[in-house]
């Protein structure tokens, strides 16, 4: 019996060292993450947020106006108004400085690591 369970032993060995690198490799790919800026007293919450390219932000107005998100500077994107209670989302690929067109000194920032 103690000669069987060691050949077994040594076979799981053997077996497991036959296994090539890629075989064992973690994958150390991340998901794409989803991250929420909330709209609320006139303000961007939080006003600077750090994400990884191909992440999604949603923005989401939770202030008692309507607001939209704009890029700035260039407005080469907008969400177009945003009514209260509802949301609008990004994926971000570059860092982006972005405002309120409706109300431009709301201010904010995606920054990709």
């Amino acid at each position: 019996m103690y000669l069987k369970a060691i050949t077994i032993t040594f076979l799981f060995v053997l077996l497991e060292s036959c296994h090539s690198p890629e075989d064992s490799a973690i994958n150390t790919a991340t998901e794409p993450q989803v991250y929420e800026v909330e709209i609320k007293g006139m303000k961007f919450v939080p006003e600077e947020l750090w994400v990884n390219s191909g992440d999604m932000v949603i923005f989401t107005n939770k202030d008692m106006v309507v607001h939209d998100v704009t890029q700035d500077p260039g407005r080469e994107w907008t969400s177009k108004p945003i009514p209260v209670d509802s949301s609008w989302k990004r994926v971000f690929t570059l860092s982006e400085n972005y405002l309120c067109s409706i109300h431009p000194i709301m201010k904010g920032k995606i920054k990709i690591r």
